[in-house]
């Protein structure tokens, strides 16, 4: 196959990663871990496929770049402006303090300062596929605290922007024996570099906020899918490879302000569907991408070095964000979260040290180094947050006696916690749906129970007096705590079919006798919902057409 690397790396990436994903889905482990797995098997330091290292790093970075396209979609410059306050001077401590001790790292191993000082630079950046993966999750995205992840992670992108345009500068000094940078020759690339990424963002705001909404909204207009969807691919993918060869601005930053453009159009909800298949399926590659650089040998060369540079990565990073955050007098839940989702690093911390072994400022030792520090902070990261989820019930409580939650989920019911309820109605997901379905039941006088994790609907529900749980409504926890055993019916309304799945097989579990009304969006959803255990599964297309038919026939149609 090596007349065809291309096909032979993705094939094989894709096979690879679907095999081990569902190994580590059967053992209860997170998905990532087997992606990663999958890389070290494709990789060139294990026996058996190797895959095209160079071709699985350019394919990873499309799924980056459509990812900080759906990012954007999502944001607006006017959310990205507050957060700035917190965000650019929470970036660069964060980033400051990752740096010195990855310096105090190299010198305490005899590593020269060029080589200790990029080694903790590259320590400093958390990976943007990592930490938006998280967020995404725990849908998280668009609260508070998502919003300062992202403005985080973007003051980081252009840090390292300045960065990688130094580093050749000060590596061709060293290299030459120069005593010294010329402080002109330095001050005028940093001029310049900061002149180019302002004008790529004066140019997206000025000129991308009008163009890209208009181009997207003519195309629609032609009624035409396959051109809406290459439209907008096109949109995402241009821009982010256009900012980086005009401008010298990073792929990622360039998606992510297209899609902050794109963003200003009634169009944005369909863009975003358009580019999710592709973006999952070049995300999973990306972490396969970084499993085949894993060279295991150097953690019996060097174990204790990689030890301590993964203790600055997962402690001393999140230490110094938590202690940031803390100082801004957010919520203790909101530093949390924060510092749990900077105990990582990836795709720029790779780059950064491979410009220091091409400029022979970092030797590959170091390199090595920080690979597997690198791998295996990803790797548990999964199971840093699933501490985080339980820990919060906690730090609520203390917030709600000491510190002011203003900015906090005004949460009524700790996450772990059974309701008292009896004879009930649980609604899983409070949606447009479920928000219908719950004003419909408090009408007839049921007492009401919502399962729901995101934070803007859970003040909504605290604000109407309505009991909720928070979480997400397929944790076995969460459905533990809604009182099954003694409620009157579920009714699952999430849009996501794997999920309601899993809460009806739970929920049956809890209660076989318990009624369960579900929502399904195609025939076979609705087949594998009613597989699981549901009573009564309504197909969304079905029941609206027969409305449509009643209303034909001019009958009375209940609202």
């Amino acid at each position: 196959m090596h007349d065809a690397p291309l096909i032979f790396t993705l094939v094989g990436g894709i096979v690879l990663a679907f095999v081990f994903a569902a190994i580590a889905h059967r053992l209860k482990l997170p998905i990532l871990a087997g992606y990663l797995f999958a890389g070290v098997v494709a990789g060139p330091f294990t026996p058996g496929f190797v895959a095209d290292g160079a071709l699985a790093h350019q394919l990873a970075e499309l799924g980056v770049v459509l990812l900080m396209f759906g990012v954007g979609l999502h944001f607006s410059l006017k959310d990205l402006l507050a957060v700035k306050a917190i965000a650019i001077p929470g970036a660069l401590g964060q980033m400051a303090v990752a740096t010195v001790l990855g310096l105090l790292l190299g010198w305490l191993v005899g590593w020269p300062f060029a080589q200790g000082f990029v080694f903790g630079l590259a320590l400093s950046v958390a990976s943007t596929v990592v930490l938006l993966r998280a967020l995404d999750e725990r849908r998280l995205m668009d609260t508070e605290r998502g919003r300062l992840a992202v403005g985080w992670l973007i003051v980081e992108d252009l840090a390292m922007v300045l960065a990688l345009v130094l580093l050749p500068a000060i590596g061709a000094a060293s290299g030459d024996g120069q005593s010294g940078l010329s402080f002109g020759a330095l001050f005028a690339t940093v001029g310049l570099t900061l002149g180019k990424v302002a004008l790529f963002i004066v140019l997206m705001l000025v000129v991308g906020k009008r163009v890209i909404p208009w181009l997207l909204k003519t195309v629609a207009h032609t009624g035409s899918r396959e051109l809406f969807r290459l439209a907008v691919l096109a949109i995402a993918l241009g821009v982010a490879f256009g900012a980086a060869g005009l401008f010298g601005v990073s792929f990622e930053l360039g998606a992510f302000f297209a899609g902050m453009m794109m963003g200003e159009s009634k169009l944005a909800h369909d863009a975003a569907e358009e580019t999710l298949p592709l973006r999952d399926a070049f995300a999973v590659l990306f972490f396969v991408s970084i499993g085949m650089l894993f060279n295991y040998h150097v953690l019996l060369e060097h174990p204790f070095i990689v030890l301590a540079a993964l203790a600055i990565i997962v402690i001393g990073k999140s230490a110094a964000a938590l202690g940031i955050v803390l100082a801004f007098k957010r919520p203790l839940r909101t530093a949390l979260t924060i510092a749990v989702s900077l105990a990582q690093i990836g795709e720029f911390s790779f780059i950064l040290i491979g410009m220091g072994v091409s400029q022979n400022m970092v030797s590959r030792e170091a390199q090595d180094v920080l690979l597997a520090a690198a791998i295996i902070s990803i790797l548990i990261n999964p199971f840093i947050f699933k501490w985080l989820d339980r820990r919060l019930a906690t730090v609520d409580a203390h917030e709600s006696t000491g510190q002011d939650r203003s900015d906090a989920v005004p949460e009524l019911q700790p996450a772990w916690h059974r309701t008292a309820l009896s004879g009930h109605v649980v609604i899983a997901g409070y949606g447009q749906l479920g928000q219908l379905l719950g004003e419909k039941i408090r009408v007839l006088g049921v007492p009401l129970l919502i399962l729901e994790e995101g934070e803007d609907r859970l003040e909504l529900l605290h604000a109407s007096g309505i009991e909720a749980i928070p979480g997400n409504a397929s944790r076995d926890d969460v459905l533990d705590a809604a009182n099954l055993p003694s409620a009157r019916a579920l009714i699952v309304t999430l849009p996501d079919a794997f999920e309601n799945g899993e809460v009806i097989r739970v929920a049956r579990m809890l209660n076989p006798s318990l009624r369960i009304i579900a929502r399904a969006d195609s025939s076979e959803c609705k087949q594998h919902l009613d597989a699981q255990g549901a009573d009564v599964v309504l197909l969304m297309e079905r029941e609206m057409a027969r409305v449509m038919v009643q209303h034909l026939d001019g009958e009375p149609v209940p609202v």
